[in-house]
């Protein structure tokens, strides 16, 4: 009875001071809708799933720092981690609801890996464009701790052989003494939801004629996994889910392309909440 009392009164407690400790939301400019998308209703609704955004400098291939497009300082959105943003994450948060039965939050947090121990409170954190992004080996230490405490990263936006050869690199820093390899189709983070054994590429918007980007032709989901043979890190190669979801309503964009997208991000999502 005396320890039913002492959970009954410290839960509570330790669940106010998680949430307290977290950051509280905040919309930062991004490089294709500045600040121009409108918060929804209900943006100030807490739940029990956040869409968290990893936020990154850019790296030596990032076409926007090498053309002086659009750069300054990447704590302030001001890089590339902003693709998409967050026009994405919205209709995918929305989607999630409809699809399943996860209590999520109507917009992103952005989650600066230099904030402390911040990255802690999110246990999914998603990154676009991870071909162009750069870490230290100070944040890398950190994502490698995240991991291994169970958190979930997915990584989206690599394309061709010189992105990936960098991505590779970069998480090298992260698990030097792991592999990045091919995700299986029997694997569980495939079957979820949705049984998702056929896969398509899925082609970003500005690439639809040619039918990829770069030199990447071939779609390929890969990943890391922990010691159990829990998956850590799951990226998908030559594919732009992040464009699936940003266009999931806009007619002039496949529909199909957007289903896959939506159900990946699904399957991803009830994986890393219940592995």
């Amino acid at each position: 009875m005396r320890l039913k009392l002492a959970l009954a009164l410290v839960l509570p407690a330790v669940l106010i001071t998680a949430l307290w400790a977290q950051r509280a939301f905040r919309q930062y400019p991004s490089v294709e809708y500045g600040l121009s998308i409108p918060l929804p209703p209900d943006w100030n609704v807490p739940a029990e799933f956040v869409w968290a955004r990893l936020m990154y400098a850019g790296g030596p291939l990032d076409g926007y720092q090498r053309t002086g497009r659009f750069t300054g300082p990447w704590q302030e959105g001001l890089s590339l981690w902003t693709q998409d943003y967050p026009r994405a994450d919205r209709l995918l948060a929305a989607t999630l609801r409809r699809l399943t039965r996860i209590d999520v939050r109507s917009v992103e947090q952005s989650v600066n890996p230099d904030d402390g121990d911040e990255i802690y409170n999110w246990p999914f954190i998603y990154a676009v464009e991870v071909g162009e992004w750069q870490l230290t080996q100070a944040q890398a230490n950190k994502l490698r701790d995240y991991l291994l405490r169970g958190g979930f990263f997915m990584a989206d936006g690599c394309h061709g052989a010189e992105e990936r050869a960098f991505f590779e690199k970069t998480m090298k820093m992260v698990f030097p003494e792991r592999q990045l390899v091919d995700i299986p189709n029997d694997d569980p983070i495939f079957h979820t939801v949705f049984n998702l054994d056929d896969r398509m590429q899925i082609v970003g918007a500005e690439h639809l004629r040619e039918g990829h980007k770069k030199d990447g032709y071939v779609a390929r989901w890969m990943g890391i996994y922990d010691d159990k043979g829990r998956l850590m890190v799951a990226a998908d190669l030559n594919s732009d889910m992040g464009d699936s979801w940003e266009y999931l309503d806009d007619p002039r964009y496949p529909v199909d392309y957007s289903i896959m997208g939506a159900k990946i991000a699904t399957n991803y999502v009830t994986y890393a909440m219940t592995h």
